[in-house]
């Protein structure tokens, strides 16, 4: 009995699409059973890599028969599904389901620098983008396109995001690497947020050079004075260009 053949009844049978580990692990559990034959018990250890080249194989064979239905790898998972000429009919069978919002043109072109750049974070998104992308990136959040892929090593550690398993179901691919071809979109260079400067080490980082050049307050008891600031600045120098009073 070919291997193809035992994969093709277990995705027929199946009620939801099935990862290569998954139908790896039906094989094995096949093998324990008891009288198991000597097929079962030879598919016990069959790599990933085999199993993958059996359903490649399947998938052509039902694309060059030309069937109603095809065998589709999505998200890392395979299944069984019809062929979109006949959605019709299938409408009619099993009703029309209420399919969520279409997304906004600004909602995908977020999408689609998170999905050529992850891990990215929220900031060189809108780098990109040139706009504020908080309530956008919320909405991708919650329609499960988006997650928190961990944090990126500069300075804050601001979390990065990534694409789910549920956007390559959206879009029907089987992987990243299925992504249609966007090279501009990653040569575009995003910058990284400079370390913050300190005085010595294990100080706490120097304020702006303007705050040290805010007048100061008028002392108790005396007026204030808008020069009060510039008298205390007197006879020193600020930088290169800066001459004494």
């Amino acid at each position: 009995m070919e291997l193809k053949s035992i994969l093709e009844s277990l995705l027929f049978s199946a009620q939801k699409p099935l990862s290569v580990k998954e139908l790896r692990d039906v094989l094995a559990a096949a093998a324990e059973q008891e009288g198991a034959d000597a097929t079962a018990k030879s598919l016990a250890k069959v790599k990933e890599s085999e199993l993958t080249s059996a359903l490649d194989q399947l998938a052509r064979e039902h694309e060059t028969a030309a069937r109603s239905y095809r065998l589709a790898c999505v998200a890392g998972a395979w299944q069984f599904v019809t062929q979109p000429e006949f959605s019709p009919w299938l409408r009619a069978l099993v009703g029309q389901k209420i399919r969520p919002p279409r997304l906004s043109q600004p909602a995908l072109e977020t999408l689609a620098i998170i999905a050529y750049r992850q891990p990215i974070t929220r900031a060189e998104v809108e780098q990109i983008r040139g706009v504020n992308v908080d309530g956008v990136m919320q909405t991708l959040m919650e329609r499960g396109l988006v997650e928190s892929a961990g944090r990126a090593e500069v300075v804050g550690r601001p979390p990065t995001y990534g694409t789910t398993p549920l956007f390559l179901e959206y879009f029907g691919l089987r992987g990243l690497g299925d992504l249609p071809a966007a090279d501009e979109l990653r040569r575009i260079v995003v910058g990284k947020p400079p370390a913050p400067v300190a005085a010595d080490p294990g100080l706490a980082t120097n304020p702006p050079e303007q705050l040290a050049l805010q007048p100061a307050a008028p002392e108790p008891g005396k007026g204030g004075n808008e020069n009060a600031g510039s008298r205390k600045l007197e006879g020193k120098t600020d930088g290169p260009n800066s001459t004494a009073s």
